[in-house]
């Protein structure tokens, strides 16, 4: 369900960063995140101008010309973001998209993230297998189990933002995870499920 509707098939709503980059290696920056805009068939100064706005979202500004072999691996994230928010979707879902990054770039990007989803208004769908970073970005933790696939468990994460990951709630929040997660696969190792 997406506001209340049954979804059936191929969803327009509903956008996906891939946690690989996923850009198109022949098209620049400005033209990567034109893509979708131009299969709505919006026109070019129309799209342009937009892609501009989410190229300012995420931090990009003066790199419209590079193509993805000029620019890092968190760069090349953030176009991927800025593609994503240009298509204007109701569910943004992010599966690992950070995952390949060093710590300092995920973290700045976790942050820039952050700011663009207080700025948007959108919902976020954020897959992860890092603790640390479900805390940093979630209002609630799910933890999956695969085979088949199924939630868990439900964490509300109530600290306030910006989060500081140095914070007594923020480690407390940590340990609980981490206990639920041990506990689980302990219980669940003797069914060799496991667990993400």
């Amino acid at each position: 369900m997406l506001a209340d509707t049954t979804i059936q098939g191929l969803n327009r709503e509903t956008t996906l960063v891939f946690q690989q980059y996923s850009l198109f290696p022949w098209l620049n920056v400005i033209d990567n995140v034109c893509f979708s805009l131009e299969m709505k068939k919006i026109p070019k100064k129309s799209r342009y101008k937009k892609a501009k706005k989410f190229i300012e979202l995420v931090g990009l500004t003066g790199f419209e010309k590079s193509f993805p072999y000029e620019l890092s691996g968190g760069m090349q994230q953030r176009v991927a973001i800025a593609r994503a928010l240009a298509h204007n979707p109701k569910l943004l879902l992010l599966d690992e998209p950070f995952g390949a990054l060093d710590e300092r770039t995920r973290h700045r990007l976790q942050a820039e993230l952050l700011a663009v989803w207080q700025k948007e208004k959108k919902t976020v769908v954020f897959v992860t297998h890092n603790i640390d970073e479900a805390i940093f970005m979630a209002n609630r933790i799910l933890i999956m189990r695969d085979r088949p696939g199924c939630i868990d468990d439900e964490i509300k994460v109530d600290l306030a933002r910006p989060r500081d990951r140095r914070s007594q709630g923020f480690l407390k929040m940590h340990i609980k995870i981490r206990e639920i997660l041990e506990k689980i696969l302990t219980a669940n190792n003797q069914g060799g499920e496991t667990y993400h």
